[in-house]
């Protein structure tokens, strides 16, 4: 006996599977619904330890096991610029297979929504800027990370494909470089903001210099990850395009990797001397991705300042300095 509760009460439930739930991007989700969960939702964040997302059985088992309405898609096997260099049939492959997983464990389901993360890397090496959702497949990607990039763009051919065949709302996103709480600060296989950070707290800590890889005149798009957690929220709850969307701050906020390293030392109080290695190379002047469709939607959606998301970062990575990754 229901006792009169309609039975379709579990049915409006929203069960939303965010696998790559511990990730940099996975927490800032985690930490931005603990204030803003909706009655209506259940949130499920998945590790590694729960399942083996290249193995389809185990796919399917997590799938069978939550029943999730909803899906965010954040693994991925991903590596520093060394390890995706030597190993671009490994990334191809492993890729391909979770990501082929995924999508079919939800359309097996009948997942009413999943978005899936590309990277600004999959976007053609020989491209104008500023680049937006409609060149991503104008040409080859950087050969330094041809197999993740495929693999990555594959989402995209794969979201049309299901959503052409079988009606399903599938897609994906694009952000900038994303940094935060919960990264992975090791310098060789992380990313610019966490392995300075990484850098900073060890020359203050031995007393060194702090060096900066090239002149640090680049310029860079940074998003916070608690800002991309608000913006992946609003694209489960409301974005209905296939296609996908750039998800990045204003051209206008673009900084430099100096300036980035600058407000690095202020956030570690560092008062040592700091060496420009002008002998390697600075890599690209400018890569901007325009945000133009996202502020279509979102006209009024204000991004945390650089300066103050570098210190929150700083800081938890000073508290967390015995645990967090490096």
């Amino acid at each position: 006996e229901t006792m009169g509760i309609p039975e379709n009460i579990d049915m409006m439930k929203k069960v939303i599977l965010v696998t790559g739930g511990s990730g940099l991007i996975g927490k800032g989700i985690e930490t931005v619904i603990s204030s803003d969960k909706k009655e209506d939702e259940e949130w499920i964040f998945l590790s590694s330890k729960d399942a083996n997302l290249l193995s389809e059985e185990e796919t399917f088992a997590v799938f069978e096991k939550y029943k999730p309405t909803h899906v965010i898609h954040l693994a991925a096997l991903v590596g520093g610029l060394f390890a995706n260099m030597s190993r671009n049939s490994d990334f191809f492959r492993d890729n391909m297979k979770m990501n082929d997983n995924i999508l079919e464990a939800s359309h097996k389901n009948k997942v009413k929504k999943l978005v899936s993360c590309l990277s600004t890397c999959i976007f053609p090496d020989k491209t104008s800027y500023p680049i937006d959702e409609t060149m991503v497949h104008n040409g080859p990607p950087h050969m330094s990370n041809f197999g993740y990039s495929y693999a990555k763009r594959m989402l995209d051919v794969q979201n049309k494909a299901y959503n052409e065949q079988h009606g399903c709302m599938f897609t994906s996103v694009i952000p900038c470089n994303v940094f935060g709480p919960h990264d992975n600060f090791n310098v060789l296989q992380g990313h610019v903001i966490p392995g300075l950070i990484n850098k900073a707290y060890e020359a203050k800590k031995n007393g060194t210099a702090f060096e900066i890889w090239g002149t640090g005149s680049p310029l860079r798009q940074f998003i916070y990850s608690l800002d991309l957690a608000k913006l992946f929220i609003w694209v489960v709850r409301e974005y209905t395009e296939i296609e996908p969307v750039i998800l990045a701050t204003d051209e206008a906020d673009e900084v430099s990797i100096k300036d980035v390293a600058m407000m690095i030392l202020e956030a570690c109080d560092f008062k040592g001397e700091v060496k420009f290695l002008t002998d390697k190379s600075d890599g690209q002047f400018k890569k901007t991705a325009s945000n133009a469709k996202l502020r279509k939607y979102l006209p009024e959606f204000k991004f945390v300042p650089t300066r103050e998301a570098i210190k929150d970062t700083v800081d938890w990575y000073v508290a967390n300095h015995d645990t967090a990754r490096r």
